[in-house]
């Protein structure tokens, strides 16, 4: 039999998901109509309930102040139960004044989630002393509110930055403790050998503490470079770099491709963003828990209670106005 001696078959791109690579869902095409579930179904996520006493308020019943009166008087129940000053109500309460049941509408109020394609040459940052062009000349104004970076990518790199208007999101988005994976293809001078991708996915010893992945890939190359689809649930400064640079790699190009849920599109061009659909929005939420509130009587101590966490490449929170 003869061999096929014809073009030699094409090695898979290091930006396309890799076999196996976890993905909940294709992104929605720009300007797609979402489903009218997501969009009001029970299933459809309320950030912050309101309290009580304003949500009566925005309905007409009375002053914030008043309905407080009139709550701490026994005169408004929520299912059947004497309210308490302070407490939130969502849209499947039954919530009665004076016995009468209380028609309030509560809006759905879904945070903004931005898809932005970094290309190199951008700072995640809203000054910078030196001039350098920032990814927030980039994206689109708010009517309210500002962008938050839900992490950080360094000059150098590449690939996919998520933005919101909700600080509890990106925060959480954010923290180590829930472990959100950060998908990067990375291009290195060299090799590694067998022996030394074990030892990145056993974990190598960086100056602040072990570092391993969670995944690696080899992409296969030509010549000096060579691809590695990785895959990390932290974010600390230059983790990936540093890695690499531990076990004797210089990384040449690193563009992140994936953030939880989120890939990034090959639909999507350099330099330009696009907001996710509802839906794609909810499955985000459905990674994370609740945010926590802060004790009665106790502020939330972010430097606590909600430690951050340092990016690769630099997770800290920024913000933006627009």
């Amino acid at each position: 039999m003869k061999r096929n001696r014809g073009t030699p078959a094409r090695k898979p791109s290091p930006f396309r998901p890799p076999q196996g690579s976890p993905r909940t869902q294709p992104e929605a095409r720009r300007g797609a109509a979402a489903p009218a579930q997501a969009r009001r179904g029970k299933e459809a996520a309320f950030i912050d309930p309101p309290k009580l006493h304003k949500a009566l308020a925005d309905a007409g019943y009375g002053s914030r102040r008043e309905l407080e009166e009139w709550i701490a008087a026994g005169r408004v129940s929520v299912n059947g139960v004497p309210a308490h000053v302070g407490q939130r109500v969502g849209p499947d309460d039954k919530i009665r004044v004076n016995g009468k049941l209380a028609q309030l509408k509560f809006m759905l109020r879904l945070p903004r989630v931005l898809v932005y394609h970094k290309p190199e040459g951008e700072i995640v940052s809203r000054d910078d002393p030196d001039g350098r062009p920032s990814v927030f000349a980039k994206l689109p104004r708010l009517k309210s509110g500002r962008w938050i970076s839900i992490g950080r990518l360094d000059f150098n790199s590449c690939g996919l930055l998520l933005f919101t208007n909700d600080g509890g999101l990106a925060n959480r988005m954010m923290h180590p403790r829930y472990e959100i994976d950060r998908e990067y293809a990375v291009r290195v001078m060299g090799e590694a050998s067998p022996e030394v991708l074990e030892r990145l996915r056993k974990g190598i010893e960086l100056e602040d503490g072990v570092a391993a992945f969670k995944v690696i890939i080899d992409g296969g190359g030509e010549g000096t470079n060579h691809w590695y689809r990785v895959v990390l649930s932290e974010g600390r400064n230059r983790e990936v770099r540093r890695m690499f640079e531990a076990v004797g790699l210089m990384v040449s190009r690193l563009m992140r491709v994936r953030y939880g849920p989120v890939h990034l599109s090959p639909r999507l061009k350099r330099g330009q963003c696009r907001d996710l659909e509802p839906e794609e929005v909810q499955a985000l939420l459905k990674l994370l828990p609740p945010e926590r509130k802060a004790p009665a009587g106790r502020p939330l101590d972010t430097d606590n209670d909600l430690e951050m966490d340092q990016g690769d490449d630099d997770d800290r929170i920024d913000f933006a106005e627009k």
